[in-house]
């Protein structure tokens, strides 16, 4: 499939920006303000694909993704790429780091960076933006931003060290688009969302058809189900080629063992 045009998290300079030109490099970006709005475009046909986080190596799952992309049935992921995080403080030129009452970035930003904001700015708030980026629009010299260290700002200045409480960093983000027709012939991994029966033993028996083929686990999230109180859906990852037959007789298998199941995504 020919992408030539893009949706993802704006403003321009954020993480998911970062990614789309990563996953698409010669196609056209369009930015929105939260990942609602960048699938409500996609679903609306505004652009070819969407980008969207998954999962950071500290923070978990972006659980509202999982339920972005469960809700829209239209959907599928068809690419994956992983990006170091390197979190970086920015103020504006001339504040110094005694002025800084507020601190402004992404929620999950925020949360990575937490023991550097304790030990240095003790007394600041926290004010969670749409993104890493959407934060410059918010200095003054009173505050403080989390950026990534690819972004560049005349009149800022960014820090030399990476600020988060670990190093290693890492976010998976998937190329989204619409249309199971467009899943690749070929694919390293294979992640879909199940339902399962409400009674003893049916997420073992799942997983137990999964081993039973040779598939390798490779992620696992669960989110409680809208409708239905104490019952959860089943967001689960694993290496396979969707051209293998042994794979398609496993997604066959696991779809009969499932109340619901469909294939979220293949990359």
């Amino acid at each position: 499939m020919e992408i030539k045009s893009v949706l993802c998290l704006g403003p321009e300079q954020s993480y998911s920006a970062l990614a789309a030109k990563t996953l698409c490099p010669a196609a056209s970006v369009s930015f929105f303000p939260t990942f609602t709005k960048v699938v409500e475009a996609l679903v609306a046909g505004e652009a070819d694909a969407a980008v969207l986080p998954l999962e950071n190596s500290i923070q978990g799952a972006v659980r509202q993704n999982l339920d972005l992309l469960e809700k829209n049935d239209g959907l599928c992921a068809i690419g994956e790429c992983v990006l170091s995080i390197d979190h970086r403080l920015i103020r504006k030129e001339g504040v110094p780091l005694s002025a800084v009452e507020c601190v402004y970035s992404h929620e999950q930003a925020i949360d990575q960076c937490i023991e550097y904001l304790h030990t240095h700015f003790p007394g600041a708030r926290y004010i969670h933006t749409d993104s890493t980026a959407a934060c410059l629009a918010l200095l003054d010299d009173r505050s403080a931003g989390i950026v990534g260290a690819h972004v560049h700002a005349a009149g800022y200045v960014v820090s030399d060290e990476n600020i988060a409480d670990m190093q290693r960093n890492y976010t998976s983000f998937l190329l989204v688009v619409r249309g199971r027709e467009h899943l690749p012939e070929h694919s390293a991994k294979i992640f879909v969302c199940v339902s399962l029966m409400h009674r003893p033993g049916s997420l073992l028996r799942f997983l137990q058809t999964i081993d039973s083929f040779g598939l390798n686990l490779t992620k696992i999230e669960s989110r409680p189900r809208r409708d239905v109180v104490g019952e959860y859906r089943f967001f689960i990852e694993f290496e396979g080629d969707l051209s293998d037959k042994v794979v398609q007789y496993a997604l066959s298998a696991l779809e009969e063992n499932s109340r619901g199941f469909r294939i979220l995504g293949a990359y």
